[in-house]
């Protein structure tokens, strides 16, 4: 049983102002597995202050005493790395091979990415007799999820550490034991008081304490397109800069001319993956409306390789997070065969000999109109729409006809892939399900959010630039 029931504000654990315990649920098992405090406003309100206070002499730190700590940093996070990813499969349910190769490897990932951006990364540039200067924003609060825990912690205290920023973290306090871990990460590589600081606490109170409050600069959130607005709204007052990662319903179009058996049968797998709970995940399946059938049988037994299990043994997926999204699931399921869809794999109900956690039937459902429910709201569990199309034209206009504008898929001969995806309304565009790029912007068009994360795009999230008029001498621009 984990208790982390203190902050981490200005290089010390400290109690809460009020004490207010929440219980933290193994969604494996549905029982408690550790306990963490809710924070407040006077919570928020002294960290923000020590990262106001240590911001002036952070900020100006050399980019060598930056690229020193963000290694102190990967170091420590080396001698963790098993106990970070443990901490994950605790606490939002990822089986332990994937805490293990993807969840805890993101973070080594990013850290890895910063420090090899920040070695080359030019903070000023000269323009005639005008200095560029990119200058860190100030101090940042960061409200992070619970489905990729470390990566969207990483992703933001990287880049905004590399380059001078202070910050506030406030994890999902659904998932809250792998950013505990990161935080004594940072305590032990050194990560100067004030620098980061961590509150628990719900989007309501400490979220929006964050996102509205004056000596916050920069706020970055990932989370719903709902929540997210909500964060907009908090800032607004204080005009500060507000960079989202939102929600996704990303089309997969597989070509006429893609190998039908992988490209549908990857395209299931990568689906369920983390049990369907990723934003970029492709969740509609665009289909030759002539091969739809037998896009049906490859799905089919696709889902049925996707085994359901204890993240603590070989399965491929374990539970949900919790309750609330086991039912949210649920209800959306049933939407889909009330309102007509073809169910070919799964459906409701947990499978069997899983009646203990919040395990969901790996589910395809086929014949999907992008009108229905299924094909329109973000379902975040292992359930795949499968579309029909008529014409490339068709396919093209149903991938884009969505609020979102996270990610898409192009499956097909490379050339014709290429063009597809040049017509495609997201951040990312994956081809032929090709490897991850950690220098790849990460963000959305649309209502999946504004800003990019990932690589050389993310430091810019976190700098202003100042144009300082007539720094050279008009005959040394010369």
């Amino acid at each position: 049983m984990r208790d982390y029931l203190k902050f981490y504000i200005d290089g010390a654990w400290v109690d809460p102002v009020k004490a207010n315990p929440l219980d933290v649920i193994n969604p494996a098992t549905e029982a408690v597995a550790g306990r963490i405090s809710l924070g407040g406003t006077a919570d928020v309100d002294k960290a923000v202050a020590a990262a106001k206070r240590a911001f002036p002499s952070f900020s100006q730190t050399s980019r060598a005493d930056r690229l020193e700590l963000l290694n102190n940093v990967m170091a420590e996070y080396q001698k963790r790395y098993a106990e970070i990813a443990a901490a994950i499969t605790e606490e939002m349910g990822a089986p332990g091979w994937l805490a293990m190769q993807a969840q805890a490897a993101i973070g080594m990932g990013h850290l890895q990415t910063g420090i090899a951006v920040l070695k080359d990364y030019s903070f000023e540039e000269l323009r005639g007799t005008t200095m560029l200067a990119k200058e860190p924003i100030g101090v940042c609060a960061f409200i992070t999820p619970w489905n990729w825990p470390i990566n969207q912690i990483a992703c933001k205290v990287v880049p905004a550490l590399a380059v001078g920023c202070t910050m506030v973290l406030k994890p999902s306090e659904i998932a809250p034991f792998s950013a505990q871990l990161w935080t004594e990460v940072m305590h032990a590589a050194g990560v100067p008081a004030g620098v980061f600081n961590l509150v628990n606490g719900d989007g309501p109170t400490v979220g929006a304490a964050l996102s509205s409050h004056p000596d916050v600069d920069m706020v970055s959130f990932t989370g719903s397109t709902r929540a997210g607005i909500e964060v907009a709204r908090n800032a607004a007052p204080t005009v500060k800069r507000v960079a989202q990662e939102l929600g996704g319903k990303s089309p997969n179009i597989i070509l006429d001319d893609a190998n039908l058996e992988t490209a549908v049968g990857s395209g299931v797998v990568s689906m369920m993956m983390n049990s369907g709970q990723s934003c970029n995940a492709p969740t509609r399946m665009l289909v030759p409306a002539g091969k739809m059938e037998a896009a049906k049988a490859i799905a089919k037994a696709a889902a049925e390789t996707v085994t359901v299990g204890s993240p603590d043994g070989n399965a491929k997926i374990g539970p949900v997070v919790s309750e609330v999204q086991w039912n949210k699931i649920q209800a959306l399921i049933q939407k889909g065969i009330d309102e007509g869809a073809t169910l070919v794999s799964g459906g409701p109900g947990k499978p069997e000999g899983l009646e203990t956690g919040y395990y969901v039937k790996p589910t395809v459902f086929a014949d999907v109109t992008n009108d229905m429910t299924i094909a329109r709201e973000e379902i975040f569990g292992p359930v795949l729409a499968m579309m029909p199309y008529k014409s490339e034209e068709e396919a093209i206009a149903i991938g884009n006809d969505t609020v979102y504008g996270l990610a898409a898929y192009v499956q097909g001969e490379p050339e014709h892939a290429r063009k597809v995806a040049r017509q495609m309304r997201a951040g990312q565009v994956i081809l032929n399900y090709a490897q991850g790029d950690m220098m790849a912007p990460f963000g959305g068009y649309k209502q999946s959010g504004n800003g990019r994360e990932w690589g050389d795009a993310a430091f810019a999230e976190f700098l202003e630039t100042k144009a300082i008029i007539g720094y050279a001498p008009a005959a040394a621009a010369e």
